[in-house]
């Protein structure tokens, strides 16, 4: 069987692995071990995990897991948010020539990113622009945490039916994914991490595949691995 590492930008994308990415690749001979939160620095010999706002101590911590696992049935894979990177973050400055097609952007990124590390057991993926994008394929999951949302629900179709797909939902500091939820729903932004995975659970894998191609391409060449 694979093996394959992720590093998460944070709790809500870690738990979000766990709970649907692992049984699902299981089905395709690819073990998922336990989602490892991204570090972001150290401070006094200890390493401080969360977040994607520090390329120098991101790289670092690929690095050192690269080292400790050498061997070639072993993968390694992110979901780092491409809203927010830090500037020095591998390519950052030519990308944005492709930002009137984050598609193409976010592949540049990626291919920037795969080159920089150097192994080609690093598979790197980045959300575009955010997880909460992929709460947008059926925002009428919410109701299954807040029933009096309806109202909310309601604005969150709106804003996704203007999209061809949730993932390109904007990434401006005010009308990014997570900050129209918030708008809806205030109570998201201090449980985001139980309440992101519980929807996208009740929304199920084949629905995100269905509306966010990125998502989906990087999920299927995970499934590919199992038959490396």
């Amino acid at each position: 069987m694979i093996r394959l590492y992720l590093f998460a930008e944070g709790q809500t994308e870690q738990t979000f692995a766990s709970n649907l990415m692992t049984p699902h690749l299981a089905n395709y001979g690819v073990y998922l071990n336990k989602p490892v939160l991204i570090s972001h620095g150290r401070k006094k010999g200890e390493i401080h995990r969360g977040g994607g706002q520090n390329y120098a101590a991101m790289k670092q911590d690929i690095l050192r897991f690269l080292k400790q696992e050498k061997s070639r049935d072993v993968y390694f894979t992110t979901m780092l948010d491409l809203y927010a990177l830090p500037p020095e973050f591998p390519g950052f400055m030519a990308a944005q020539t492709y930002r009137n097609t984050p598609y193409d952007q976010v592949a540049f990124l990626e291919k920037s990113f795969a080159e920089d590390i150097g192994d080609d057991r690093f598979l790197p993926h980045l959300q575009l622009y955010e997880y909460e994008a992929y709460l947008f394929c059926e925002p009428n999951h919410f109701l299954s945490i807040e029933p009096g949302g309806t109202k909310g629900v309601e604005t969150l179709q709106t804003i996704a039916g203007q999209y061809e797909s949730p993932e390109l939902i904007n990434d401006a500091p005010q009308t990014a994914p997570s900050k129209r939820i918030i708008a809806e729903f205030p109570k998201y932004k201090k449980a985001k991490s139980v309440w992101g995975p519980l929807v996208a659970q009740h929304i199920g894998l084949p629905v995100i595949r269905q509306q966010c191609p990125h998502f989906n391409k990087w999920l299927s060449s995970l499934e590919l691995l199992g038959q490396v």
